[in-house]
C-alpha cells in the first residue's frame, strides 16, 4: 500500500485533506466531523456568493457535491482493500431554499457492513441505496439526496 493511501485511513488527516480539496474550498464545503470508527460523517456549507444560484439561494451541484463521496470512502474505509467500491447513481430532490448554512450527516453501522460482506462473499456485485437529508441551520429539511454504490469483493489472482 502506498504511503499516500495509509495516511488516508487516518480520520485526521482525511478531513484535513478533503476539506482543502480545490472543488471543496470554492463551494465552502467543510467536512465537521470525521468519525469513521463510528460510521458518521457531517458535512456543512455556508450559503456564499460563491455557491449560491441566480435567484440567491445554495446552488444545486453544490448540495449534491457537499455529500457525493461519502458513503463510498466510509464504505472504503470499512471493507478494506479486498473490495472495489464506486458510486453508481445518484438523485437529489429539493425540497425548499437554502437560505444559510446547510449540513448533512452521512451515517452507516456494523450491521451494514457485515451484510454486505455476507452478500459480496461469492464475489458478486452488491448495489445498496442510502437515503440522507440537508438540512438548514433551522433544521428545515432542504434537499433529500439518495446514493446508489456498487461494492464487489476482488477476485483473487490467480498464481502464475
Amino acid at each position: 500500500m502506498s504511503l499516500l493511501k495509509k495516511l488516508q485511513t487516518i480520520p485526521t488527516l482525511s478531513k484535513f485533506l478533503i476539506n482543502r480539496y480545490a472543488p471543496y474550498r470554492g463551494a465552502g464545503i467543510a467536512v465537521e466531523k470525521m468519525d469513521l470508527a463510528n460510521y458518521h460523517i457531517r458535512v456543512k456549507m455556508p450559503l456564499t456568493r460563491k455557491n449560491q444560484n441566480i435567484v440567491g439561494v445554495h446552488f444545486g451541484g453544490s448540495l449534491y457535491a457537499m455529500v457525493d463521496p461519502f458513503y463510498m470512502l466510509l464504505l472504503m474505509h470499512h471493507l478494506g482493500s479486498k473490495y472495489i467500491v464506486w458510486d453508481k447513481a445518484a438523485t437529489i430532490r429539493f425540497l425548499a431554499p437554502g437560505r444559510s448554512m446547510v449540513y448533512a450527516d452521512i451515517r452507516l453501522n456494523a450491521m451494514e457492513v457485515a451484510t454486505i460482506r455476507e452478500l459480496a462473499e461469492n464475489y458478486a456485485p452488491v448495489y445498496r441505496s442510502y437515503r440522507l437529508n440537508i438540512f438548514d441551520e433551522a433544521g428545515v429539511r432542504i434537499a433529500e439526496v439518495e446514493k446508489t454504490v456498487y461494492i464487489r469483493r476482488k477476485k483473487p489472482h490467480a498464481a502464475g
